[in-house]
């Protein structure tokens, strides 16, 4: 009887922890809470419901990339109870507040044909910001002022930033209010007070393109193509920088997974900036990408999502205010939840690796015969974007003193095997750039936005950062506080580091690493 009675408890706890794995690292209860919420139901061209005499709905996007399995996953179901101020509510789902703009026919119980369609935002008090979506959104880019956005580097050499920025029409964007419905504004300058405030932005871009929404009778809503799958609306100021890139990034991934979108949605830039190599990551994270004034006519979204500004992250805004959080292991949070520490910054620089194909297992580390490598980041002159002149400021200005004279320290180290790595980022592939990241056991570099990377370094990653007097700036302990990663600086009297300060700290680093 007792040998019974272990086996049924063998099993049950064997089924148990089978279902933990699968709950704590994959999407099945996004699925089911992009189901359930009103309004997210997608159409299709066979979908009995389509009324008849509406324009026929076409998918013009290649199918969603699925989400990976991510080792510091953790659910981003909604959670009223999230702690103001708490690193939940700063990093993961602190966008608690669900204000109900427009319902969809099925929550009004109106019984009206074809649906209509619906938008609501979410609000963070955290954040002071709103992730944003509706359903039959009809976007027309000729009433969105701006460059048609997407073109080569040295064929818009010179252009104006003014003329990349969007400038919104009235009824540049337009929801379907369903029959009998005149046209009114979506929102007044109350609710944009209130929920996507102006700020320190000059030109909030957002603010405006939710300015020009309107909402319109059935018969005005016609549409020249669909786009059937979730898509993310973003706009973009610094494009061409690193870390701002990186925010935007981080904003587009927290507007996904806040609204619960089942697989990779598809973007569209509501901007006129030019092709840039940080788009590479932006067509790996994502399942597509165009611009918005490459369509040519109307383009109806069945669900859009409007992205924060990156500007509106903790990344950015803990440059100029206290976020007192630490990194810390998904799986310990899991088991006791803290308000003070967040796995969220690991989550995405997982989310990168993945998107470029790399493993991201817990497990996964160099092999011992392959030593240790030890990534230097450099900067190097590039023309970033139109009003660049190709020059990079110097922040290191003896760099390649110090590179050479690390490269032979490594030559000679005899504890261990030393690979130092010249991670001149500016010719490579971004993803050259998240396997070199990935790869490195130190990460050393000047102050620049290059070190932004190390969201994508692994656990135990080591950083080294050279601060010239002239840029002392938190981002990067900052990065490596929430990620939980072993920081060090040499704080600089000017920009000229000291060979020997830089070998001294290495040695004393590659020491603590066994060697």
């Amino acid at each position: 009887m007792n040998r019974k009675k272990l086996k049924i408890l063998l099993s049950l706890f064997a089924f148990n922890s089978i279902y933990l794995y699968f709950f704590s690292s994959s999407d099945h209860h996004l699925f089911i809470h992009h189901k359930l919420l009103p309004g997210n139901h997608k159409a299709s061209p066979e979908n009995p419901k389509t009324p008849p005499g509406k324009h026929p709905h076409f998918p013009i996007t290649p199918r969603a990339k699925p989400w990976p399995i991510l080792p510091s996953y953790l659910p981003w179901s909604l959670n009223p109870t999230v702690a103001l101020r708490s690193c939940e509510g700063y990093f993961g789902n602190g966008f608690t507040r669900r204000i109900d703009l427009r319902r969809s026919s099925v929550e009004r119980k109106s019984g009206i044909s074809g649906g209509g369609g619906w938008f609501r935002c979410w609000h963070s008090g955290t954040l002071q910001s709103s992730v944003c979506e509706g359903g039959r959104v009809r976007m027309t880019p000729e009433r969105i002022q701006m460059s048609i956005g997407g073109e080569r580097l040295e064929n818009v050499i010179g252009r104006k930033e003014e003329e990349e920025l969007p400038e919104f029409e009235a009824g540049a964007f337009e929801v379907d209010a369903g029959e009998r419905f005149g046209q009114r504004k979506l929102v007044d300058e109350e609710f944009l007070n209130r929920f996507v405030p102006q700020g320190a932005i000059s030109r909030h871009t957002m603010r405006g393109l939710l300015d020009s929404i309107r909402l319109v009778g059935s018969s005005e809503f016609k549409c020249d193509q669909w786009i059937e799958e979730p898509t993310l609306l973003v706009t973009r100021f610094e494009y061409a920088n690193l870390f701002h890139t990186f925010t935007d990034w981080y904003s587009a991934y927290v507007a996904s997974r806040v609204t619960g979108l089942p697989n990779r949605p598809h973007l569209v830039f509501i901007d006129g900036h030019c092709r840039a190599p940080l788009e590479e990551t932006w067509k790996a994270l994502f399942s597509s990408l165009k611009y918005a004034k490459n369509f040519s006519g109307s383009v109806c979204f069945r669900h859009a999502v409007l992205v924060p500004l990156g500007y509106e992250t903790a990344l950015f805004k803990g440059l100029s205010e206290n976020i007192n959080c630490h990194g810390a292991f998904a799986h310990d949070l899991w088991q006791n939840p803290d308000d003070l520490k967040t796995a969220r910054l690991s989550e995405f620089g997982e989310m990168i690796r993945a998107a470029f194909g790399f493993p991201v297992g817990r497990h996964h580390v160099l092999k011992p015969a392959s030593g240790h490598n030890i990534l230097f980041v450099r900067r190097e002159d590039y023309v970033a974007h139109p009003r660049h002149g190709g020059k990079v400021e110097s922040r290191l200005s003896n760099e390649q003193e110090v590179f050479d004279s690390l490269k032979n320290w490594a030559s000679n180290y005899l504890e261990c095997k030393i690979n130092l790595v010249n991670g001149l980022f500016a010719h490579m592939s971004m993803k050259e750039q998240v396997r070199a990241i990935q790869d490195a056991s130190v990460i050393i570099g000047a102050h620049g936005a290059g070190l932004t990377h190390i969201i994508s370094a692994r656990p135990k990653t080591v950083i080294l950062e050279i601060i010239s007097s002239l840029y002392r700036r938190p981002h990067f302990a900052l990065i490596s506080q929430w990620k939980g990663l072993e920081y060090h600086a040499i704080n600089l009297d000017g920009s000229y580091a000291d060979p020997r300060v830089v070998i001294d700290q290495l040695n004393s680093i590659v020491k603590s690493l066994g060697c």
